[in-house]
């Protein structure tokens, strides 16, 4: 009987504390998605999109379909404003051809396999200098968007070398050293192409290639001198041993791309590649990407001012 007591107390206290929860989850809006980017010496570039709900079909047509034409699209560097063309991955103006391979994860021997069509203009009017801030206006089916980037001074590297990591002495990690400006907010954005040729005389890499996580600010290091190693990002495929993963061989020719960013270009790429590192990680915290887009747009309009260097792989 003390048993059957016991069991029927306890079946009331669960019980008793049991509610029912209720999520409301939101449906789904479809928003604009801004992907644009001026650096110093090139053309801006923009590529306008449509976003997809999670559970939307991701095969290549709709990847492609997800490209919109058909808006008006100006970029501003205070005192000229110039309305960017309408320009196709098939017809590219020379010298873009590497940027927006980069954007599109294209690589650029295939660009004319595909017909994305992006925004540009051949004014140089408007092409990246230092010291200058650029507005971009976007209007889209009634609606009106804007967004504005600095192309700041560059921080050159102080030097660039390769480091043997391995039992062999053939692999290791690029090295560079960075003397970091004092009392600022300064941010980095590391990006790599191997030049060497392969057995066809073809450099290796056909476009400059982001880190696993390619940008970081100077939150801990403000003003100091030091060295840091970074990864070869095209070593994680499957054909590479996993022991060797991550590093340069030697011989290896690499040019690193080291561009200067605002804080706003910073923020929104720091959470970009947090989401991306994370992405079903059912203990991540989930993070939301800012953008520096008015109007509810999605994506970002970045400024970049690169400096290179070209690191020979050799002890």
């Amino acid at each position: 009987m003390k048993k059957l007591i016991y069991i029927c107390l306890s079946v009331l206290v669960l019980t008793g504390c049991t509610k029912e929860v209720q999520i409301d989850i939101p449906g789904y809006a479809e928003q604009l998605v801004i992907d644009g980017r001026i650096e110093t010496g090139q053309p801006p570039i923009v590529l306008i999109s449509r976003s997809k709900e999670v559970y939307a079909s991701t095969d290549l047509n709709a990847f492609l379909n997800g490209y919109v034409s058909g808006a008006i699209v100006t970029v501003s560097n205070g005192t000229t404003t110039v309305q960017l063309d309408t320009l196709c991955s098939n017809n590219l103006p020379p010298g873009t051809e590497e940027i927006a391979a980069a954007m599109l994860g294209i690589p650029v021997d295939q660009l004319e396999d595909y017909t994305i069509c992006a925004y540009s203009t051949l004014n140089s009017q408007v092409w990246g200098e230092i010291g200058k801030t650029y507005t971009l206006n976007v209007s889209f089916e009634g609606k009106s968007y804007a967004g504005e980037t600095t192309i700041l001074p560059p921080t050159p590297l102080v030097n660039t070398f390769w480091k043997a990591d391995d039992d062999t002495g053939n692999y290791g990690y690029s090295w560079a050293t960075l003397a970091d400006p004092p009392g600022q907010f300064d941010a980095y954005f590391w990006e790599i192409r191997r030049i060497n040729k392969d057995v066809d005389g073809v450099p290796i890499d056909d476009n400059f290639t982001e880190t696993y996580a390619p940008v970081f600010d100077d939150e801990f290091f403000d003003g100091l001198t030091f060295e840091f190693a970074y990864e070869n990002p095209r070593s994680f495929d499957p054909s590479t041993p996993e022991s060797l993963r991550g590093y340069y061989k030697i011989g290896d020719t690499v040019v690193i791309k080291f561009s200067k960013i605002d804080h706003n270009v910073y923020d929104f790429f720091e959470k970009k590649y947090i989401q991306l590192q994370t992405a079903g990680n059912p203990f991540a915290t989930p993070t939301n990407i800012p953008t520096n887009l008015s109007n509810g747009a999605l994506g970002i309009w970045a400024g970049f001012s690169p400096s290179f260097d070209t690191l020979i792989c050799q002890p």
